[in-house]
């Protein structure tokens, strides 16, 4: 005689704890589907289960009315036709809870073929809008390479709240990426990453870099990360975006980037010491009050919240390049060039003082920096250094 417990687990042909009781609301799972299945097994099992209706063990809005005192009859044991039929139930019901979660929409990438998108990111990093501890020197402030992933549901590079992998805590503290890189193609011969992508790094705290990626129905999801230089273990991304929505997929997500801990060392500043984390702690976000501790360079208790550090675009191409290669390797971005990139350069500087005789002609100069170096056959920079010959009255009066 075997009974059904009062948690709603049924020990039955040697399976231990199978639920049956309720179907967790955080899946993203069509309820009116989880409520049909379970009236189904309900029914399907009700020659062999007696029922007492006045109990319920409820954890979730999806419950199964569950007794104290539900027993199987000694008759429905014998017959093993239903034995079997009450098993496949059962496990339906089980795969059904305990499967993979779809698409953030909630439906699974349907999309026809691939996509083709350009991910350009920038950063904010200036002295202006974070004017403590800002680094000048040995290192200034400046970016890592950018690394870059397309993945399935079954992949995460990182996540707030959960522990980073090695590879994430090694690229995050110094900037290596053989271990990410290995973790990487890992997952790609489990096929949940199709493609590995990386960008250089930027020189300084605000500037570009740009890649193309191939986005596929498969893999429809993207992570990627940017180490801050320097900085004991920090970095900015984004984790899973998923840019597919159910057949079709997204234009253009813009995403602001902000701060986040590996937790592979403690150093407050950027220009820590090594101070490792034992045992190492949870990926967490850096805000203008966490750390609260006067010392941390991020800590800035009159802002309710910190300015974007850096920001990264994605935006569709037209059309997928003609030429592609195997996402079983590195994608190289001129492989799928298509979209131009226009240079893009900095506002001009003041002028500058007269020089030369004011009697023989003087000149003046101004300068502006690159930004965005062109890519894909785009416009050309423009002329970075601009002179102007100076008046005889102000030549003079600078004098």
């Amino acid at each position: 005689m075997s009974q059904l417990s009062r948690e709603g687990s049924l020990p039955l042909l040697g399976l231990r704890a199978l639920p049956v009781g309720c179907i967790s609301p955080w899946r993203s799972v069509s309820v009116e589907m989880a409520r049909n299945l379970a009236v189904s097994v309900w029914l399907w099992t009700g020659r062999l289960l007696a029922a007492e209706s006045d109990h319920i063990s409820c954890a979730s809005q999806l419950c199964f009315p569950l007794s104290s005192s539900v027993q199987m009859t000694s008759s429905g044991l014998l017959s093993h036709g239903w034995q079997r039929r009450l098993l496949l139930a059962l496990l339906k019901l089980m795969v059904f809870c305990s499967g993979p979660a779809q698409a953030a929409n909630g439906r699974a990438c349907s999309a026809r073929g691939p996509a083709s998108y350009i991910l350009v990111f920038t950063g904010h990093w200036s002295p202006r809008a974070f004017p403590k501890q800002y680094p000048i020197h040995r290192p200034p402030a400046q970016w890592s390479k950018l690394i870059a992933m397309t993945h399935n549901a079954q992949y995460r590079l990182w996540r707030e709240g959960e522990l980073a992998s090695p590879g994430v805590r090694s690229f995050a503290k110094r900037g290596v990426t053989a271990d990410l890189g290995r973790e990487g193609r890992e997952a790609r011969k489990r096929r949940a990453v199709g493609g590995m992508y990386r960008t250089a790094g930027v020189p300084t705290g605000t500037g570009h870099s740009s890649t193309e990626l191939l986005m596929q129905p498969r893999h429809p999801q993207l992570s990627m990360m940017v180490k801050v230089v320097p900085s004991p273990d920090w970095f900015v991304g984004v984790d899973s975006v998923n840019l597919c929505e159910g057949d079709r997929w997204r234009q253009e997500v813009t995403f602001d980037l902000h701060p986040f801990d590996a937790g592979t060392d403690s150093g407050f500043t950027f220009s820590s010491p090594n101070y490792p984390t034992s045992p190492p702690e949870s990926i967490t976000q850096i805000t203008s009050q966490e750390p609260s501790h006067p010392a941390n360079s991020f800590y800035y208790p009159r802002l309710s919240e910190l300015p974007p550090l850096a920001t990264v675009r994605i935006t569709r191409q037209r059309r997928i390049p003609a030429r592609q290669t195997s996402l079983s390797n590195h994608i190289l971005p001129q492989y799928f060039s298509e979209t131009p990139l226009d240079c893009e350069v900095s506002l001009w500087s003041s002028w500058g003082l007269c020089t030369g005789s004011c009697a023989s002609g003087s000149v003046r100069h101004r300068t502006r920096y690159i930004l965005l170096r062109p890519a894909n056959s785009g416009s050309p920079c423009p002329e970075l250094e601009e002179r102007a010959e100076c008046s005889l009255r102000l030549c003079l009066s600078q004098q």
